[in-house]
């Protein structure tokens, strides 16, 4: 086995153990971010770039995500989906600014998936997460990940 593959091998579980052990430390450690408008930016980015494992590594999370937090199945994905079909193509004028179309998809998908959350939570009389200060931290880890990509 060459270096070269020994690091590509390194990579790879690494994406693998962040994706399957970050949403339980999650689940333990409530005041660590989601990262969901993040991982939505890496879903988008995988139907656009056709970049398959962008697509698997992104879905996988935000369905184990769901799970450890007993969140709606497959929300985050639709809202991903939601922004891709209807409001990615309106944001063409940014895009001369990469970072400001990264930020923007970023609070967007976001945005998309709380009112989703929100209207869901209204349908069946429940409280799945708690609109305080600690989801605006997530927030803005979200977006300080998506100016560091």
């Amino acid at each position: 086995m060459t270096a070269e593959r020994a690091i590509q091998v390194l990579k790879f579980f690494f994406w693998v153990s962040i994706v399957v052990f970050y949403p339980m430390l999650i689940s333990i450690y409530v005041t660590l971010p989601l990262f969901v408008g993040f991982a939505g930016l890496i879903f988008v980015l995988g139907l656009d770039e056709e970049n398959y494992s962008y697509l698997f590594f992104s879905a996988v999370y935000m369905l184990n995500l769901e799970i450890n937090l007993s969140l709606p199945l497959l929300l985050m994905l639709i809202s991903a989906l939601i922004f891709y079909n209807y409001v990615k193509e309106k944001l063409a004028i940014l895009k001369l600014c990469k970072k400001c179309v990264y930020i923007s998809t970023v609070l967007l998908i976001n945005l998309i998936y709380f009112l989703l959350l929100a209207g869901y939570d209204f349908v069946t009389d429940q409280n799945s997460v708690n609109y305080d200060h600690l989801l605006v931290f997530s927030f803005i880890y979200d977006i300080i990940a998506a100016v560091l990509i």
